[in-house]
């Protein structure tokens, strides 16, 4: 998909509004090994594969990988030119709702929820929803926030 791109002088008219939609992208049984290895959570419902094959199906990912994958999949969605910084501020509530087997393929939704003056900047909440391939539900629901600050 092309990536929107808007002028900080714009953002206002997008609260409400869905930003777009991010590529596809494959969750594969090397992206949760090296999460498992940089968390140490070596839980077998993710790295063993064949204990996870037997018992639950196949190995899934962890649900912090699939939100640790929020800047990555919106980098190709929206960008905003004017722009000197953008600072994660945190989240309003994170749920996994849904989860992603290793093999399958994730994409995000995000839509902005509101944007207020903060200081010299302006804080932006979205809303982005990780979406599972050929799956009704969801894998994660994330409000974030954000820190803009222009030129």
């Amino acid at each position: 998909m092309a990536m929107r791109e808007v002028p900080l002088s714009d953002i206002q008219t997008l609260v409400g509004t869905e930003l777009g939609v991010s590529d596809w992208l494959e969750i594969t049984q090397d992206r949760v090994n090296r999460f498992a290895d940089a968390t140490g959570d070596h839980q077998w419902i993710h790295v063993d594969i064949e204990r996870a094959t037997k018992e639950i199906g196949g190995p899934i990912a962890h649900g912090y990988l699939i939100a640790s994958l929020i800047p990555f999949l919106a980098k190709n969605i929206i960008s905003y030119s004017g722009v000197s910084r953008g600072i994660n501020y945190g989240s309003n509530k994170v749920r996994f709702t849904n989860m992603v087997r290793v093999g399958a393929r994730i994409r995000m939704r995000a839509k902005m929820l509101s944007c207020e003056p903060r200081g010299p900047g302006l804080q932006v909440i979205n809303e982005f929803t990780i979406e599972i391939e050929n799956e009704e539900r969801p894998a994660c629901v994330a409000e974030v926030v954000s820190l803009i600050y222009p030129s």
